[in-house]
């Protein structure tokens, strides 16, 4: 990962007091304010005027790479540990402890000297799509900054910090995690003035043990947030309405609830858009416009008309940012291929996602017909759990009345066992074990598909399954022949 710093350049002097590392001048005399101006955690991007972060993975050590990224040009360097055999080049090298731990640290000192306000966003699923929202909506009054891509982590999010712009009035920072303690982190990097919770869902089930542990680890975003914040969550999520701070009130939002404090009812949808109307502080909003389908789009549309009203937008302007809220990635891609109609959905997949992505394709069905199929791969960090979410996503596939199934990978296999205890005939389900030969599925599926059939493609990212339609979109021609 790579970042340019958005705003003045800084120097190892500046870095050493901020981090309370200890600054090092290696081969000789360096000049202690050497100036960087990018921050980079991968050897193979750096270059004169990148700090170089050395970072110590699971599987390597990026302090075994100070030696490249110094050759490259790079004279500063953030590391835990100076190697012995790289005395004889010359750079500036601050040590610390712990060196995500500094980064973070840096990043934090770099954010107070811009004077903006901060969005946060954790859950289980719906994070990237109601960071999009937020940002679509504020965009319209405020210059934002966002985060981008996979830069949710402990190293992508004080990245994505770093990278801001002195102009910038309003962030809005995607939190995820695995663990107890990552989201606290984060937070008090971040230290938002608003924070949102999506859901709690069973994503990370083989780390955390439990729904509830994963609402536990969700919640620590308050550990960061300002006081007199704003706190807003998913108030049809029972674990969340049982939520309760001395120092915070939260605000609901929600669908089937009637005590959400945002609401959203009346949900229709067309071919291209969904429409509803919203209820909160006693009237009614009419005519919201998002251009996406599934319920699930909606909550992220409520979190950010909420956070639009805490920022003191009137309802035109949310509304306007909602209109133009753009999916990004290979998230809910919807388009014709070869006369299929595809739902490309391929970035992640949790059981709940699955649901959602599912009852999309019903939807779609409903409204302009066709066979309802789907390719539908593992879901992984589900842990003693996996066998049993991943038969429920086939039998609820065979529930909204799916036709033909394509399971890729081998906890998929139980996601075909869903399906046919709930109904979908064996001949109709097309089981692929090896996620490292996406052709054998794309084959499957160019001799069992036809033109006005519909398909959805969903799975871990793991899984890569966005190389099925690779394929598929190479030998279109075949579908219309079936």
């Amino acid at each position: 990962m790579k970042v340019n710093i958005g705003w003045n350049k800084l120097t190892m002097s500046e870095l050493a007091q901020i981090c309370g590392g200890m600054l090092c001048c290696i081969g000789g005399e360096t000049d202690h304010d050497i100036l960087f101006d990018s921050v980079c955690t991968d050897s193979r991007e750096t270059d004169a005027g990148a700090l170089f972060v050395a970072i110590d993975g699971e599987k390597v050590s990026g302090h075994d790479y100070i030696g490249a990224a110094v050759s490259s040009g790079s004279g500063c360097v953030l590391c835990e540990r100076i190697p012995e055999t790289l005395t004889d080049k010359k750079y500036a090298a601050v040590v610390v402890e712990d060196s995500i731990k500094a980064m973070g640290e840096l990043a934090k000192a770099y954010d107070r000297r811009l004077n903006h306000r901060k969005v946060a966003i954790t859950g289980s699923v719906g994070k990237t799509t109601t960071k999009e929202f937020v940002a679509a909506v504020l965009a319209e009054s405020f210059k934002v900054h966002k985060t981008e891509g996979n830069f949710n982590s402990n190293i992508g999010m004080p990245l994505s910090m770093l990278s801001m712009k002195h102009d910038t009035q309003v962030s809005v920072l995607e939190m995820g995690m695995s663990d107890f303690g990552e989201i606290d982190y984060l937070s008090r990097i971040a230290e938002p003035d608003i924070a949102i919770v999506t859901n709690i869902g069973s994503s990370h089930m083989e780390h955390l043990g439990s729904r509830e542990n994963i609402c536990r680890a969700k919640l620590e975003i308050v550990n960061g947030l300002k006081k007199g914040g704003t706190l807003l969550l998913n108030g049809d999520e029972p674990l969340l309405r049982e939520y309760s701070n001395p120092d915070y009130t939260p605000i609901y939002v929600g669908i089937d609830n009637k005590d959400c404090d945002f609401r959203a009812v009346n949900i229709r949808s067309s071919m291209e858009s969904t429409k509803f109307e919203l209820i909160y502080n006693n009237k009614v909003v009419k005519r919201a416009t998002i251009p996406a389908l599934g319920k699930h789009n909606v909550y992220a549309a409520l979190f950010a008309y909420a956070v639009g009203v805490r920022m003191g937008l009137d309802d035109e302007t949310i509304m306007n940012g909602l209109k133009n809220f753009k999916p990004v990635g290979m998230r809910q891609n919807i388009y014709d291929l070869g006369g299929i109609t595809v739902i490309e959905d391929c970035y992640n997949a949790s059981p709940e996602s699955m649901r959602a992505a599912i009852s999309v394709l019903r939807d779609l069905k409903e409204r302009q017909g066709g066979r309802m199929s789907a390719v539908l791969g593992d879901m992984y960090e589900l842990g003693d759990t996996s066998p049993a979410l991943h038969e429920q996503i086939g039998l609820e596939f065979a529930k909204m009345g799916g036709s033909m199934l394509y399971t890729f990978g081998k906890q998929a296999n139980d996601i075909a066992l869903g399906a046919v205890l709930g109904g979908v005939q064996n001949e109709n389900i097309f089981r692929n074990e090896d996620v490292r030969s996406p052709a054998l599925s794309a084959e499957m599926i160019l001799s069992s598909l036809r033109a006005g059939d519909l398909l959805l493609v969903k799975a871990s990212r793991g899984a890569a399954a966005e190389r099925i339609l690779a394929y598929l979109k190479e030998n279109k021609d075949r579908i219309a022949k079936n």
